[in-house]
This record gives C-alpha cells, sequence and structure tokens, in this order.
C-alpha cells in the first residue's frame, strides 16, 4: 500500500513508453515530487472523502484481475504477496508484479532493483 515505507520505481514508471528519468524536460526534482506524492497518494485521497476510502480504481483492478484468472489471460499485475525470497524478503506480503492466469498468481517476476533501490526496500 502507500505509505513511507513504499518504494516506487521511476525508471520501471513510463510515459509514452519512455522511463520516468529519461523523458524529455522532467527534472529529478519532479520526479522525487512524484514519488513523494506516490507516498501520500492513499492518505491524501482519503482525506479528500472524508467519508470512506478509494474505490473505483481497486473496484477495476479486482474485475480485471478476476478476468485474467478466469480467461487464463496470463497478464501482470501489482500485486501483494506473500514473497519467499523473492527480492530478498521472506515470510512477508508485499506489492511486487505478479503474472496472474488460470491458477491464480502463477509467477512473482523480479525486475531488477538498483543498490539505492534495494537498500530502501530492505529498510
Amino acid at each position: 500500500g502507500h505509505g513511507d515505507t513504499m518504494v516506487p520505481l521511476p525508471r520501471y514508471s513510463t510515459i509514452a513508453g519512455i522511463p520516468l528519468p529519461d523523458f524529455p524536460g522532467l527534472s529529478k526534482d519532479r520526479i522525487d515530487a512524484m514519488v513523494d506524492r506516490t507516498r501520500k497518494g492513499g492518505g491524501e485521497i482519503v482525506n479528500l472523502l472524508k467519508t470512506g476510502s478509494a474505490f473505483y480504481a481497486p473496484g477495476a483492478s479486482a474485475i480485471a484481475m478476476a478476468e485474467s484468472i478466469l480467461r487464463d489471460q496470463k497478464r501482470v499485475f501489482p500485486c501483494a504477496v506473500l514473497c519467499e525470497g523473492e527480492y530478498g524478503q521472506k515470510g512477508i506480503f508485499m506489492g511486487v508484479p505478479v503474472l496472474l492466469g488460470s491458477n491464480g498468481v502463477e509467477k512473482i517476476i523480479e525486475i531488477e532493483l538498483t543498490a539505492e533501490e534495494k537498500s530502501q526496500l530492505d529498510s
């Protein structure tokens, strides 16, 4: 979920297929501001709604995930799953990219992390 322990990965986030750090005119300060807002986004939405939480995006995501499982579409989604050694983590649930198909989570996809990203994840 969102929060201070979240480790957003701007180099895996894209605009028209271009990684954020490579996007023309997008400064490091602007990317850092986006990372900060991403970490605080969940709380920001709850504060704006006043009487509840976000439900449209999670609802749409749940439908897409169910379709991938029921139709064996083998699509990649960010999901909270139990890590048993992936990303160097054991016995914790963590949001990571997974392949969803008729067997549910068919594969946890381990993307390459820089030393700094790994350090943030481990802390």
